[in-house]
């Protein structure tokens, strides 16, 4: 089935006439005809009754005719968004995200949307990962940029790539070199870590109680860069998304085993909610970043055995 057959079946069912129904779709009574009949073989069922005198819509053209009507306006719709997408965008720009993804992933989304679109506005809100789809539903966001929620109901997850959760911790500390740790070995073992209300927070709470260790969680704190700094001035680990590290000088990553933990950041919209061109250009840019993210993860990932995995 191709697009110009749902043209001429609506025309036809507006008309009920070949002769003005083609020639509102600029073509032959014949072709239309034609085109009609590959229509009604392909779906097999006779969408029309024909007579000499007239033309009438069967039961079943009734019943395709609502959805074939849906189907065009849907994709009218969106090649009017792609057309904007050709002319200068205004307005504002509403994007929710979590700390972690805010230090390097936004930031470069951002820059290259701005760079082809000065004229929007963009607003940034650093929540939780229930918190954002709270604004996402309220629409007092456009689209959220955050971990994948445990809970789906009503709204839509776009997974982007997938990356580990590492151990960072300062030239001070005791595992400065070690090739990996096991999660068993940080019991009792002094950390920095995000508070509970966070999910990166709850997972890591969940990965040390099925190996039976106890950290000692000596400071919770919510910037991510803060946490950095801390662990790179004192004694104290920190377990966040490699994206979070990203290679930063004075730090060592170390890969966890015994469980490895997984995160996959994502786009999140409300099912059914319309997107508007800014949304969709910025979501366009996510995509593209997100797959250079997960080739940067991979390289990491090949060569982690290292003793001292930092760029």
């Amino acid at each position: 089935m191709e697009l110009r057959h749902l043209r001429y079946f609506l025309a036809l069912a507006e008309r009920l006439n070949f002769t003005q129904a083609a020639a509102q779709v600029h073509v032959t009574q014949s072709t239309l005809s034609h085109q009609i009949s590959q229509l009604e073989d392909e779906l097999g069922q006779r969408l029309f009754d024909r007579s000499d005198r007239r033309v009438t819509i069967t039961a079943a053209g009734e019943l395709f005719l609502t959805k074939a009507i849906n189907a065009l306006a849907e994709i009218d719709n969106g090649i009017a968004l792609m057309n904007t997408l050709n002319k200068d965008l205004s307005g504002e720009l509403r994007i929710g995200t979590t700390p972690t993804l805010n230090m390097e992933v936004v930031p470069r989304c951002i820059a290259q949307f701005t760079e082809d679109h000065p004229s929007v506005h963009i607003l940034v809100e650093e929540e939780t990962g229930d918190e954002l789809i709270s604004g996402l539903r309220a629409q007092r966001l456009d689209l959220v940029l955050a971990y994948r929620p445990l809970v789906l109901e009503g709204i839509v997850f776009e997974p982007l790539y997938t990356e580990e959760m590492i151990l960072v911790v300062g030239e001070r500390h005791a595992f400065a070199r070690r090739r990996r740790v096991r999660m068993a070995e940080l019991h009792r073992r002094e950390l920095v870590l995000p508070p509970r209300k966070f999910t990166t927070r709850q997972q890591i709470d969940e990965a040390f109680t099925a190996v039976g260790a106890q950290p000692f969680v000596v400071i919770e704190m919510v910037s991510l860069a803060a946490i950095l700094a801390l662990v790179e001035q004192t004694a104290l680990a920190a377990i966040v998304s490699r994206s979070a590290w990203r290679g930063r000088d004075g730090l060592y990553a170390i890969p966890l085993e015994a469980p490895t933990m997984t995160r996959m950041p994502g786009l999140i919209w409300v099912d059914g909610q319309p997107r508007a061109p800014a949304v969709a250009a910025f979501a366009s840019i996510v995509r593209g970043v997100a797959k250079s993210s997960a080739r940067d993860h991979l390289e990491w990932s090949r060569g982690k055995s290292a003793p001292n995995p930092r760029s």
